[in-house]
Parts: structure tokens; sequence; C-alpha cells
């Protein structure tokens, strides 16, 4: 598994990029030969994505709102509702050939979410999963139900793109202008806010790696 980190990079810039790799890969596999697993992590400049049946409605701001905001709004063909990324927040996106783990798209959700799980765990933070929901959670059949980490995936000839937003040390006053994920019933965190105190992003980086390369290369 190669780990990439292309910093804080525009979101339709980071697309377009991954479309390519994305392509290449399958283009790769088609043909017979070997392909290479690529986990990337950026960060993005304030933005709003909105997945390819998502609700435009769960977007709570006009245009002209989002503009003084400093924020943009894309179409994108993710799975998935919308969702806020920003500075403070790790993004990433595992190019990845299921085959070559023996796994399919449901295990690959879950591998996701558990190498979260586990990463957060590290900072005795303890997640769980939703039933019914993608993603990474905080006291799910309570009240305070938060979610820390949104999943939101494209596949082809079971090779991935896209892929996961966790909350570190990101700004939550973004997601007070969406329904995130589509959910009006539920709360957003981070990591700073779970611990009170700011995160060190590079350690959490190394350690989503790290929990990466032992669930989907050593299991």
């Amino acid at each position: 598994m190669k780990i990439e980190n292309w910093g804080l990079i525009d979101y339709r810039t980071a697309w377009e990029r991954q479309e390519q790799l994305f392509r290449e890969t399958i283009s790769r596999k088609m043909a017979g030969l070997p392909t290479e697993n690529r986990l990337v992590f950026c960060e993005h400049p304030h933005v709003y994505t909105l997945g390819m049946h998502g609700n435009p409605q769960n977007m709570l701001l006009s245009a002209a709102n989002l503009q003084k905001s400093g924020a943009t709004f894309v179409q994108t063909n993710r799975g998935g509702d919308i969702t806020y990324h920003g500075p403070g927040q790790i993004v990433g996106y595992p190019i990845f050939d299921l085959a070559s783990f023996g796994i399919g798209l449901k295990q690959y959700i879950c591998n996701v979410e558990e190498a979260i799980i586990q990463t957060l765990l590290t900072y005795d933070i303890r997640a769980e999963r939703l039933h019914g929901a993608t993603g990474v959670w905080l006291d799910t059949g309570k009240p305070n139900c938060r979610k820390i980490a949104a999943i939101g995936v494209r596949s082809s000839h079971f090779v991935t793109m896209h892929g996961f937003a966790l909350n570190v040390n990101t700004d939550l006053r973004y997601f007070s202008a969406i329904n995130p994920c589509g959910f009006t019933d539920k709360g957003v965190t981070s990591m700073q806010l779970e611990k009170g105190k700011h995160i060190d992003m590079e350690e959490v980086r190394a350690r989503l790696a790290d929990a990466f390369t032992n669930i989907f290369q050593n299991n």
C-alpha cells in the first residue's frame, strides 16, 4: 500500500487526480496487469460536496450566503449525501483494487470504519458504527449521538475512489449550513472537541496509515 499526502488541495483538483489514478488502475486490472493500492491523505479549503443521489435541500445556505461564508459547493460522483470539508479535517482517498485484498465493497466500507475506530481508540475516543448509516459515530443510541467521520465512496470493477473525512481540528460551525449526510436529528463532533485540545494532524495521519495497513494487508 502506497501512502501519499497531497497537503491542502482544492477539491476539484484532488477529484481530477483521483479520477486519473482510478481510470489507470481499472485499465491495468482489465488488461491483467498488476495494480497499485494508494491511500491518499489531504485537506481541502472550505467546500460542501453533494453525492450523486444526495438531496440538494440538505444545503441550507443560499448561493449568496455560501459565497459570503468563503466556501464552495461541488456536486460530485461519490455515494452519500452532503458533507463539509475544510482545514483541520483529514480526508482520505483510498484508491484500492479490492480484489487484491480478497474483499467486496461492503467489507471494504466496514474496514475503513474499523481503521478510523481503531485510530480514535488510541486517543481514548470510543467510537462505533451506527446501524443503517455509514461513517463513524460516538454515543450511538443516546440523544447526543454525533458523527466524527463521514464516508462516501465510488467503485467500478471493484476499484475504489473518494473515501472518508475525519474531523480532527475542524471548524464545526460550517456544519450548521447543512443537514450533514442528510441527518437532521444528529450532531457532529471532532477529536479536538472531544479531547478539549488541539490534536497533532501529522500524528493522526500516521496512526491512520498504520491502522489501514494492519487491517487491509494483515487480515
